[in-house]
């Protein structure tokens, strides 16, 4: 069994997926932020491991607003 979870404002949105490692748990971080350019989407394995699957999904969580709040701030351009 997987957990997953999500984030999201006006135009922009944050989704995570887990799954099991040989270790614990890792996830899958899937980022949107719609712009009058078009929609930016990036999808990423996140490099951690946890022993739990709340923690998985929580950091993946957290480092996909990173990613939001770095696009917003026009740190990342794509």
């Amino acid at each position: 069994m997987s957990m997953s979870g999500k984030v999201s404002d006006r135009d922009w949105s944050v989704s995570v997926q887990t799954h099991p490692t040989p270790d614990g748990f890792a996830c899958t971080v899937h980022v949107i932020h719609r712009e009058s350019k078009g929609k930016f989407q990036h999808q990423f394995r996140h490099f951690k491991v946890f022993r739990t699957e709340q923690d998985a999904m929580l950091d993946g969580l957290r480092e996909g607003m990173d990613w939001i709040r770095h696009k917003l701030a026009r740190a990342i351009c794509k």
